[in-house]
């Protein structure tokens, strides 16, 4: 990676962040009190913003499920964040056992040591890993992932993108510009995989949503926008776009309570909505 473009991070304590007071919306312990602070303001007026983050880690139990099922043996999983809930690769070892490799990607410092201490305990270093970088440089990732030498990349692999691109992937601080690279990012990384591959990702939109939950959407976007973590919402057709040519899984995209249900395990949280659009996030798969 070039890390005159996209240094990686210190750990802030001046500012809440995204992936620790996800972990703490969660039930987790990876976060401080500046993290815990902004979550509570935040749970006080909205409290179903916990189980709307409970959907979402269910979503990905539930893909990685399903693609072991496919015969998927390898996955990347960029903005992995902190150890909470299950990580893919415990979910898939329970149907798979010592055939699955993960390489586990974050910018955040506190979510890349807590999965290293995570890995040292219930990974196996010869086939699970987490590295510290950017999706913002799809192609020095992409050699980082290689130097690895968990996964082969010639080979079909799963790439999750869960919960990430909601938030604003800026350019580099020197670029002068504020476009979201988002959408360009998606495009370069399902170019990076070969045939046989999938992208699974879920996605926060304001599209569908019950009037009273669009307020809370707005709110929160307010909210996050003051912080280190601007956000971005794409209604149905710009998510569905992010998936490019691959051919989507069915049902296509979905509220994440509504993906393949079936696919639940014995232990799954469950989240209960007056409609699926409380979820306020879409989810889906596509192959390559």
């Amino acid at each position: 990676m070039d890390e005159n473009r996209f240094p990686p991070p210190g750990i802030d304590l001046s500012h809440p962040s995204a992936a620790r007071m996800y972990d703490y919306y969660l039930g987790g312990t990876t976060n401080w009190e500046i993290d815990r602070q902004f979550a509570d303001r935040l749970l006080g007026q909205y409290p179903i913003i916990r189980p709307i983050c409970q959907a979402n880690r269910m979503f990905l139990h539930r893909v990685v499920r399903y693609l072991v099922g496919q015969g998927v043996r390898q996955f990347v999983d960029i903005g992995s964040g902190v150890p909470t809930m299950g990580h893919a690769h415990e979910v898939a070892e329970d149907l798979a056992p010592g055939e699955v490799k993960v390489v586990y990607v974050d910018h955040e410092p506190v979510a890349v040591a807590h999965s290293r201490s995570l890995l040292r305990e219930h990974g196996d270093p010869e086939r699970h890993t987490v590295i510290q970088g950017d999706m913002r440089d799809p192609d020095g990732l992409w050699a980082q992932i290689r130097d690895t030498g968990i996964i082969d990349l010639d080979q079909p692999v799963a790439l999750l993108l869960i919960a990430v691109l909601h938030f604003q992937q800026p350019p580099a601080p020197d670029s002068g510009s504020t476009e979201d690279l988002g959408p360009s990012l998606v495009a370069r990384y399902r170019d990076l995989v070969v045939p046989g591959s999938y992208l699974a990702l879920s996605h926060g939109t304001e599209d569908g949503v019950p009037p009273e939950i669009k307020k809370l959407l707005t709110e929160l976007k307010a909210a996050y926008d003051a912080s280190s973590s601007p956000v971005v919402y794409r209604d149905r057709e710009e998510v569905a776009r992010l998936f490019g040519d691959f051919t989507l899984v069915d049902p296509g995209v979905a509220w994440t309570v509504d993906w393949h249900p079936e696919q639940a395990g014995d232990n799954e949280v469950k989240v209960n909505f007056e409609s699926a659009s409380e979820s306020t996030v879409l989810a889906g798969a596509a192959r390559k």
